[in-house]
């Protein structure tokens, strides 16, 4: 598993001495496109399938934006008079149309002979997952499974051994939520060396559905097409399957299985000989077990160990149990764990695309929210720390959603405002990302900010590694392209008006949902020409003469931090998104160092800000802002909400709301983040050490952080000070920042800096 509970460092794995009984509390597994669920039974074990491809299909006739360009300056005319309500009416008619649903594939049941264990179960029990291989095992009187998702491979690989032996393996559709309309069709074919089972499902809506074939090789004995008689392989009719069937002196069963999306006739043959070629060169399933392994390991691990968080914990707490030390509401340890979870997991979920709201997993069809990506807060969150937390895998994953779907942001700035430039959706299930989903309470679809916030990763992951990529540049110009044609009214102050605009998902207490100046859509449009300018010399004093004309930020009454820079409008401070703070988290455009009386004013913006529904990324979401703005008691007390707020399965992923309410990945993804951010800080020129440190982290280390500077480094810190390692790859000029004050530091590429420094 990784584990040290002797006290040589953190643990790299949970564990629990029980079967999941619940598919939220199986253990994960994944290579960001086939997703794995392990329930661990030692008799009727299941191991439930997904992918980012399954999704519920939505008819292209309902996807498209609202055409509403024409009625735009009437809109726009009505907001700046003083029409609060005007809004309402901005729509093409249409019901809230949710995106595509993502749903689990199948389970696949592997059965051993005898009776189920007594009440006491199997003597000397226990599931593991080792986070730095991604390996699950269920093992105890005599009996293992192992289960893992080959990044190398993408093939789920399950690997049963020990007695009572293994009599049958079957794919199981039959999951909770599955719709009644789900046309299943099972096969299973006998094949050189064991057997091929099939699994085809047509969805009720139509639209085509998925395929699931799974390669049984057995270790001794025989394994053979079960009594629902043989599908050829070669296709045709398929009667329901009985799975597969082992007998004689069977000693470990191998299942190779793979899913995928399709709208037409699945290729069976392709997919049988593709499960087949990866075991050539292997002697039985041991053998193939142990190749397969290797080939994913040496992928996964690498990227796993890249950051690792020591915070000293009690090697009694270390040995514990996931749900034990959860029972525990805090302490070094479960922070360890968690940040070694929440790391696993983000990496495991990102591939093909990155995380969903329910990362790669769900065992049920009845995903909340649609089990899709939310981009006004909720997926940003999860892979905001990527580039810090040095997991460019997860940041090409954020890519491939980001450029897969610039056709569709096209669209929808022509669509709604009739301009040039992209304009991202604030909900998309991966296969549109058409801006559909909107209602009178939530317009959606004329909030302006996404395209900034989603591009942001790809930038520091570029300021990380001095390299910009052709994509990032010519999405960057679009976003300025869009900005250009649409900031052309002006307020009464002379500047560019941003309208309609909208703060996601509030409201001023004293008038409609669409406004005119949210912080967040200054922020985010000042930010998005300024970057542009940056990438594109040519057209840089164009685009910051429009930046320099946007705007100023308001401060209110209260001295907080306005969420809308517009006369008029009054702030709701009760609600979980902290929109207007953008500036702060994650630009950092807003900051104690540059801008330290706006930073005042933010601060107190977050101090009114309540938590409204007590959701995770609520909570997460204020605990960065406070770490940003050097309060570390406050990030603490926030994080303690989560920590105390039964929020975390026995898997160690997370729930949306409390006492573990809603199966949702944002807390798990983002707190790894948070934790990165109350030690080390980055930007282009400057490092911030210790910015939030918690009262109580005596002592502890973090090391592999990658800076937007092109620098690692390595921190320890303990009674009252700390040493950095500094590791620049480019020679910078840059502002270093501690609890005892800042001072120039200059760096020159390729030589090792070493800082010792006090805490306080």
């Amino acid at each position: 598993m990784g584990a040290d509970p002797a006290g040589g460092g953190p643990v790299h794995g949970t564990w629990e001495a029980e079967p999941a009984a619940r598919w939220e509390d199986a253990f994960l597994s994944g290579n960001g496109r086939h997703g794995a669920l392990v329930h661990g039974d030692p008799h009727d074990e299941r191991v439930i399938v997904t992918h980012h491809a399954l999704v519920r299909p939505v008819p292209a006739a309902d996807t498209r934006p609202p055409r509403l360009a024409a009625r735009l300056a009437e809109l726009q005319d009505r907001l700046l008079a003083g029409d609060t309500a005007a809004g309402d009416a901005f729509t093409d008619g249409r019901p809230l149309r949710w995106v595509g649903a993502f749903h689990p594939a199948f389970a696949v049941r592997v059965r051993r002979g005898g009776a189920p264990p007594g009440p006491g179960g199997v003597p000397g029990y226990r599931r593991e997952v080792a986070f730095a291989t991604g390996v699950v095992r269920a093992f105890g009187g005599g009996r293992e499974t192992r289960v893992f998702v080959s990044r190398a491979d993408d093939v789920v690989v399950q690997y049963v051994t020990g007695g009572p032996a293994v009599t049958g393996v079957r794919l199981d559709a039959d999951l909770p939520g599955a719709p009644p309309g789900l046309a299943v069709r099972h096969g299973a074919a006998p094949l050189p060396g064991g057997a091929l089972l099939t699994l085809r499902a047509r969805h009720p809506e139509g639209g085509g559905g998925y395929t699931g074939v799974a390669l049984v090789v057995a270790d001794g004995g025989e394994a053979a097409p079960g009594s629902g008689g043989a599908e050829p392989v070669g296709g045709g009719a398929a009667p329901d399957g009985g799975g597969v069937r082992l007998r004689g002196a069977v000693r470990g069963v191998l299942v190779l299985t793979r899913v995928h999306r399709h709208t037409g006739a699945p290729d069976v043959p392709a997919e049988a000989a593709r499960l087949s070629a990866l075991l050539e060169g292997s002697e039985g399933p041991a053998a193939g077990y142990a190749l397969l392994l290797a080939r994913h390991e040496e992928a996964h691990r690498a990227a796993y160990e890249r950051v690792v968080l020591d915070l000293g914990g009690d090697p009694a707490e270390r040995a514990l149990p996931g749900s034990a030390l959860l029972a525990r509401r805090g302490g070094a340890a479960l922070l360890e764990r968690l940040f070694a979870a929440g790391r696993y997991h983000l990496l495991s979920a990102s591939g093909m695309l990155p995380p969903r709201l329910v990362g790669l997993w769900t065992g049920d069809w009845d995903t909340a929210w649609s089990g899709a990506f939310t981009t006004d807060a909720n997926l940003n969150l999860q892979t905001a720390s990527a580039p810090a937390a040095d997991l460019p895998e997860v940041v090409e994953a954020h890519a491939a959603l980001v450029y897969g779907q610039l056709d569709d942001w096209r669209d929808n700035a022509r669509a709604v405002f009739g301009a040039r430039g992209v304009v991202a959706p604030a909900h998309t299930d991966g296969v549109s990302g058409h801006a559909y989903h909107f209602q009178r309470a939530y317009p959606l679809h004329v909030w302006t900010a996404g395209a900034d916030w989603l591009l942001l990763p790809l930038l520091e992951h570029a300021e990380t590694t001095g390299e910009a990529d052709p994509r990032l540049v010519g999405a960057l110009a679009e976003a300025a392209r869009f900005y250009e044609d649409f900031l052309t009214r002006t307020g009464p102050d002379g500047r560019v008006a941003v309208v309609p605009s909208y703060s996601p998902e509030n409201r001023p207490a004293d008038a409609g949902w669409v406004a005119v100046n949210a912080t967040m859509d200054i922020a985010a449009a000042r930010h998005a020409l300024t970057a542009a300018a940056a990438h594109l010399p040519a057209e840089a004093a164009r685009l910051r003469a429009l930046a320099a004309r946007l705007p100023a930020y308001r401060v209110n009454g209260d001295g907080a931090l306005a969420e809308w820079a517009w006369p008029g409008l009054t702030d709701t401070y009760d609600h979980r998104h902290l929109s207007h703070l953008y500036p702060v988290w994650p630009l950092g455009e807003v900051n104690p160092y540059d801008t330290p009386g706006l930073a005042r004013a933010a601060h107190r913006a977050l101090e009114l800000r309540g938590a409204e529904n007590d959701s995770a990324h609520g909570h997460l979401h204020q605990a960065l802002v406070a770490a940003r703005l050097r309060d570390a008691g406050r990030a603490a007390g926030s994080l303690r909400r989560v920590l105390e707020g039964d929020f975390f399965h026995a898997s160690l992923m997370s729930s949306h709301y409390p006492r573990r309410r809603v199966y949702n990945a944002d807390a798990a993804h983002t707190l790894p983040g948070l934790l990165i951010e109350l030690l080390v800080q980055s930007a282009p020129d400057r490092l911030v050490l210790l910015p939030a440190l918690p009262a109580g982290w005596a002592r502890g280390a973090l090391r592999g952080v990658r800076t937007r500077f092109g620098a690692r480094v390595d921190l320890r810190w303990r009674d009252g000070s700390c040493t950095a390692v500094v590791r620049p790859s480019r020679t910078a000029r840059i502002d270093l920042r501690t609890p005892a004050g800042g001072r120039p530091l200059e760096l020159t590429a390729g030589e090792e800096l070493v800082l010792t420094l006090a805490t306080g």
